[in-house]
């Protein structure tokens, strides 16, 4: 059974980057597309970027994008999530997931995505 980890979220301050990564376990990713999402206090769980299976097309949201890059390399089944720039606006728990078709779809929804992993915080403060 797939499961799905993330690491590399901290403590950062503004301006500065992170690079997050998502583990596949117990299975691969195989050609589904990948979606990292985070979710801030208080408030619901948003797309943030997703790639594709063949790691060939990429979708930010619009906060993120020209900030944010995501890619994949499924020999070692992780997608990695590279953030630049960051701002507080960007705080929250992040989570990556996978959905059952292999391009993405037309919306980063959280409702076509699944086996979410436990998360990984992202502070981005002075």
């Amino acid at each position: 059974q797939l499961q799905l980890v993330e690491s590399g979220g901290g403590l950062v301050q503004p301006g500065g980057s992170l690079r997050l990564s998502c583990a596949a376990s117990g299975s691969t990713f195989g050609y589904n597309a990948i979606g990292w999402f985070r979710q801030a206090p208080g408030k619901e769980r948003e797309g943030v970027s997703c790639i594709s299976g063949s790691g060939q097309r990429m979708k930010y949201s619009e906060p993120v994008k020209d900030r944010f890059t995501i890619s994949r390399d499924d020999a070692k089944n992780t997608v990695v999530l590279q953030m630049n720039s960051l701002t507080p606006a960007d705080t929250g728990v992040y989570y990556c997931a996978i959905t059952s078709t292999a391009g993405c779809p037309p919306w980063i929804h959280p409702g076509v995505f699944g086996s979410w992993g436990q998360g990984t915080q992202v502070t981005v403060s002075s």
